[in-house]
């Protein structure tokens, strides 16, 4: 038997749905890849490349060209622009752009779809590439919040990272947006990394909460294919932090986090009240996102698609008039409900059984059955009426729970 789920240790703001989920499903929130950097981090497989600068502004001009495709192919039936609530620029590093270059984006993004008068428009951007004169630039074009990679407060754990800035860039540039007007800003930290101890973490989560962002974002290191950590890793050279030190360390930082008043709403992630990202609820409640740029992936009208990888053949696509699209896979029901339930469970809510059943027109226990009967027993899930959500213990075994819902 499920425990119990007691929705007043939920955060409210978050429990309270502030649209239909019919009206939130004809929405698309906006991603725009920038993929340059000045150098490629030893852990990162995302679609980046270093060594590209030149190659900025006739990109900028591509994705202005796409901007403007797909927001005439995605409006709606009746002809009037697709509505979004959320921008968000990732990379790479849209921080390298220029602040015109980033101006002439978010004014194509308003001119092709109906963003919200509210929305929340996100840059990411790395510590050590940020001015105060651009920040103030940035901030006066529209952008409000951003998202910092910093990633650690040691210098060695940086180096070995590959990471280009320093410890005290991550804290001038805190210091910088606050300067310029920003008041939401997330910071990236990784734990797990090599050689990090303990002492290292608690050490970084003190540094990170005496700037007190609004966001915290913490993730695990993944050895991903392809990357030269991989290499490090199977060649003996490096030893990343084991399951159990991980795990210790994850506890440590919600315990510290909450202390501190911010509400660990999804699994890698903290905010304080009112600051949680409305675009990553965007991917974890399973709503629609359209994806711009070299390997942007896209989900909406029923189909996962992405764009071409390489920044010169996706140039060339769109400037000879083709949807830059690649990969496009028809999403069945089924597999719609499974992603639906398995990304919710991430989020601190979990599933909103009502908005479910309604969303697919069928209830949760009949789509599960007895799937989860296992999990179950092992304490990893609580319920109550309406929610269902992952325990504490079946936050950090979660994979466990997400695997029993993937369709056969």
């Amino acid at each position: 038997m499920t425990a119990p789920i007691h929705t007043t240790n939920l955060p409210q703001s978050l429990l309270q749905a502030t649209e239909p989920i019919e009206h939130l499903l004809e929405t698309a929130s906006l991603y725009l890849h920038v993929p340059f950097c000045h150098t490629r981090c030893h852990y990162c497989d995302f679609n980046t490349f270093a060594g590209l600068l030149p190659l900025r502004e006739p990109y900028v001009r591509a994705l202005l060209q796409e901007i403007a495709l797909v927001g005439e192919q995605s409006r709606q039936p009746d002809g009037r622009l697709r509505r979004s609530r959320t921008v968000f620029f990732g990379g790479g590093t849209p921080s390298l752009l220029t602040v015109n270059q980033l101006t002439r984006l978010l004014h194509a993004c308003f001119a092709s779809f109906a963003i919200d008068a509210d929305a929340e428009i996100t840059m990411e951007a790395n510590p050590g590439t940020l001015s105060l004169e651009q920040l103030k630039g940035i901030r006066s074009a529209g952008i409000n919040r951003l998202s910092m990679g910093a990633q650690s407060f040691d210098a060695g754990l940086l180096k070995t990272l590959g990471r280009i800035h320093s410890p005290e860039e991550i804290t001038q540039a805190v210091q910088s947006a606050r300067a310029a007007g920003f008041t939401s800003l997330n910071l990236d930290f990784m734990f797990g990394l090599p050689d990090q101890t303990m002492q290292h973490w608690q050490q970084t989560l003190d540094q990170a909460l005496a700037l007190r962002p609004e966001h915290l974002s913490l993730y695990s290191l993944i050895i991903e294919e392809g990357t030269p950590f991989f290499d490090w890793v199977h060649a003996g050279n490096i030893i990343p932090g084991d399951e159990d030190l991980c795990a210790d360390m994850y506890e440590y930082a919600d315990e510290r986090l909450r202390s501190e008043g911010y509400i660990n709403y999804e699994i890698s992630n903290w905010a304080l009240p009112g600051h949680h990202s409305r675009h990553n609820l965007t991917y974890w409640q399973n709503l629609p996102y359209l994806g711009l740029g070299t390997g942007a992936a896209s989900s909406f009208a029923n189909h996962r698609f992405s764009n071409e990888r390489d920044p010169d053949t996706y140039i060339k696509l769109v400037k000879s008039g083709q949807r830059p699209t690649v990969e496009d896979e028809l999403v069945e029901k089924e597999q719609a409900m499974s992603e639906t339930a398995f990304l919710g469970l991430r989020t601190a809510m979990g599933i909103h059984l009502p908005t479910f059943e309604q969303r697919f027109h069928q209830t949760f226990a009949a789509f599960v059955g007895d799937r989860l009967h296992f999990v179950d027993q092992a304490g990893l899930l609580e319920e109550s009426e309406d929610w269902l959500r992952l325990s504490t213990r079946g936050r950090l075994l979660g994979n466990e729970v997400f695997l029993r819902l993937l369709p056969d």
